[in-house]
């Protein structure tokens, strides 16, 4: 009974949401519903009759309306809305938003689309396809009917350019014999021969023909030598200007690097340049050296103009950091019956210095949520060559709720950077034209980090890195050097206490020195529209090395350096990502797996505290709490979590499946199944459950869950509800706990629900 009121309820309020369309609509006009294509096929016709259909659905004109049960209930929406006094406002964005204005029959041509169906199949190689086309009427809607007649697609037979003996066409026929897209046996389109037009345009940019364009090219197909195959001629059209056939050669490059919009009177002037290295630079006030400008302009007067050097020394003007715009010109030398061009370079500079502050919130893969004030200081060209000087002074709590006590932490810190846009070496001069100029950075840092209730530690940091990228997707670090030095003071007399009783706990307050070296490679394939993305990143981490063969250190902590032991490791990291998109609405499927395996050995029997890894939390195992898993079988206690500042291993396996349904634009769910865990080196903190073992396999945490994100733009919010699978530290054959589910039991919720809030994927 309750269904049928239900059902009469529903039917009821459309046939009373029809009839208040109805009355809206002027008279003599009708919704238009959209079409129905018949596809009939003649012999020969491999493609389904679907695909067939989708593809003729791209030429219909016009768009109808969203229906809903048949009823078009945005455009109801529209006409209950009515037209808003103000085009701003809540009402207008109701409209705007949750309606849509009907689309008549009038703006409807059977007659043109079925002629543009036709067309876009001749297009696809279906020469000689036919379509019709006719309407419908129902009440007050319009619907198209097409009847489709399909012939068999043709394929591609021999393709050639004209025989020619200009420079230009030597050209072309060369690259075209190694990187064309007209391959013989491809399917015909016409979008391949347009792609290939402009793919032959870059090439010849590339090669000095800066006046060439795609549409001076053009193509004779011929599709009368049977077996339905089509031969193509090229050529380069007669009526292409001459410039347009010869190559152009740099006659001079100027930059004006003062170059404001805002003046009345702009500072283009050509007298006063000052010559560089074969460039002319118009700095009338000073502001940066001319050396900055030689390894940004990766080409020189006497050069055959190139469209990808032209590109290349774009990118590195603007990604200098220092200009807010960069544009260029070029100019054909005039009168001189040369080919040969001018070059123009237009530089807005941005403030020189700048101060910011800043309050963050952020999560960490240790579960710790807190937030942090800061203050930035920059100056973008302190030398006169680009070097971005900034200074940062900072304060900031954190909490997290794997503590027991909810101990807070307290950080206050300052850095100094300096980013050199070139690589600095002492005694070498590297010279590099890549699209990306690289940097050198050097950062001095310090900072307090008081554990309340506990002990403080300082931490004095220096490093020395260089960044670079060969290609947009992928990007190198090298830091050849990276010491930091960790002092301890202010330790409790409740702790000295706990320090008698866990003699493992005074490696939390040792002081200690990494005397390091990383490298680190990341790679992303692509854009967030593709539907297969790919992400890695790798990294290598060592420390102590050369230093500890120097000395000779064979035993924990047995050398030291600024009257401190100093760490000695090596460190791997692998993680890769795979996201795979499933529908167009959204739907992905996203993967991720983690390596991490860190080598302690002679000074060192586990890795500093900020190298172990962790597990656990919001950005891990999202059935488990940070600080409550691992390492090992090992589950840490009160005590473990209230006086170890990091729960962690030497090494660390996480393997991560994600379902992402979208909801709205902003609004989307996920189902998820995480597995990992960590393990330590050696015996020193948690004994022998936390050490890696042959059956490391056996000690797998497992968990699952739902999740909801809000993409708020500027940041995306996560909210993630966990639950544990398989516990490791219960005894082996009693670790999945799928049969001791008790959604009905307070206590059995407490334990086993973990909400995790995060910021990011």
């Amino acid at each position: 009974m309750k269904l049928l009121y239900y059902i009469t309820a529903i039917s009821l309020a459309f046939t009373l949401h029809s009839c208040s369309v109805a009355k809206k609509i002027p008279e003599g006009s009708r919704i238009y519903k959209g079409a129905s294509i018949k596809v009939e096929k003649t012999p020969g016709v491999k493609e389904s009759s679907k695909s067939l259909r989708t593809t003729l659905k791209l030429a219909e004109a016009p768009r109808p309306n969203k229906f809903l049960l048949g009823h078009p209930y945005k455009v109801w929406w529209w006409y209950v809305i009515g037209e808003p006094k103000k085009e701003k406002g809540l009402k207008s964005f109701l409209r705007k938003k949750l309606g849509e204005p009907p689309v008549f029959d009038s703006k409807l041509n059977v007659a043109a689309t079925s002629e543009n169906m036709a067309s876009l199949m001749s297009n696809l190689g279906h020469f000689r396809s036919t379509v019709a086309g006719d309407t419908t009427h129902v009440k007050y809607f319009t619907k198209a009917k097409y009847t489709a007649q399909i012939e068999p697609q043709y394929f591609l037979g021999k393709v050639e350019w004209i025989d020619d003996t200009t420079e230009l066409m030597k050209l072309i026929k060369d690259d075209f014999a190694k990187n064309t897209f007209l391959k013989e046996g491809d399917p015909y389109t016409l979008s391949t021969f347009s792609a290939e037009f402009d793919r032959v345009d870059l090439y010849l940019k590339s090669k000095g023909y800066y006046y060439f364009n795609p549409d001076y090219l053009f193509a004779y197909v011929d599709s009368t030598i049977g077996d339905k195959r089509v031969n193509a001629i090229m050529n380069v059209k007669r009526s292409a200007p001459e410039a347009a056939q010869h190559p152009y050669e740099i006659n001079s490059i100027t930059l004006y690097p003062n170059y404001s919009l805002d003046q009345k009177v702009l500072d283009t002037a050509r007298d006063g340049r000052t010559e560089y290295d074969g460039l002319l630079i118009q700095d009338t006030t000073h502001k940066y050296k001319n050396k900055l400008f030689k390894p940004l302009v990766t080409y020189r007067p006497g050069e055959i103009y190139s469209s990808i050097q032209q590109n290349t020394t774009l990118n590195r003007l603007i990604n200098l950091g220092t200009f807010k715009f960069v544009k260029n010109r070029f100019e054909k030398v005039p009168d001189s019956g040369l080919y040969k061009l001018d070059v123009f370079y237009y530089l807005t500079p941005l403030p020189k210095k700048s101060l910011q502050a800043q309050i963050d919130g952020f999560t960490k893969e240790n579960n710790y949520l807190g937030t942090q004030l800061s203050v930035n200081w920059r100056n973008r060209n302190a030398f006169r060559g680009a070097e971005q000087l900034g200074v940062k002074a900072y304060g900031g709590i954190e909490t997290t709720s794997g503590d027991s006590l909810r101990n807070s932490n307290i950080r206050v810190g300052t850095e100094v950077t300096l980013r050199v846009p070139r690589y600095v070496v002492p005694f070498f001069k590297i010279k590099e034209r890549n699209f990306y100029p690289p940097n050198t950075t050097f950062l001095l840092g310090y900072e307090l980090f008081r554990r309340n209730l506990l002990y403080s530690k300082n931490l004095f940091r220096f490093n020395y890195e260089f960044t670079w990228k060969r290609k947009v997707f992928n990007q190198f670090t090298f830091a050849p050097v990276s010491v930091s030095y960790l002092g301890v003071s202010g330790i409790t007399e409740d702790y000295q206490k706990q320090l008698i009783a866990n003699p493992a706990l005074q490696l939390n307050v040792y002081p200690e020195a990494t005397l390091g070296t990383y490298f680190n490679y990341s790679y992303n394939s692509g854009v967030k529209s593709q539907i297969n993305k790919w992400y890695f990143a790798g990294g290598l981490d060592l420390s102590g090395n050369v230093y500890g063969a120097l000395t000779g250190a064979k035993n924990f902590r047995e050398k030291k350096i600024f009257g401190v032991p100093f760490a000695q490791y090596a460190k791997l990291d692998l993680d890769l990502h795979y996201t795979r998109r499933l529908t167009k609405k959204g739907l992905q499927l996203a993967n991720r797996i983690q390596f991490g395996i860190g080598m302690p050995y002679n000074n060192s029997k586990i890795l500093p505290y900020g190298k172990l890894y962790t597990i656990g939390g919001s950005n891990s195992v999202r059935g488990f709490r940070a600080r409550s898993l691992g390492p090992g079988t090992h589950r840490p206690t009160a005590e473990d979590q209230r006086f170890f500042q990091i729960i962690g291993g030497d090494y660390k396996i996480l393997g991560n499946t994600e379902l992402r349904i979208p909801i709205t634009q902003q609004l989307s769910t996920a189902l998820f199944v995480d597995a990992g865990n960590i393990w330590t080196k050696d015996t020193i903190l948690f004994g022998q459950e936390g050490k890696l073992t042959k059956n490391w396999f056996k000690e797998i945490a497992v968990a699952s869950g739902l999740g909801i994100r809000f993409d708020a733009t500027i940041l995306l919010i996560r909210a993630d509800l966990g639950i544990p699978l398989r516990k490791p530290f219960l005894p082996d054959g009693q670790r999945w706990v799928l049969d001791q589910f008790n959604f009905g039991n307070a206590a059995w919720r407490r334990e086993n629900l973990v909400l995790n809030i995060a910021i990011g994927l």
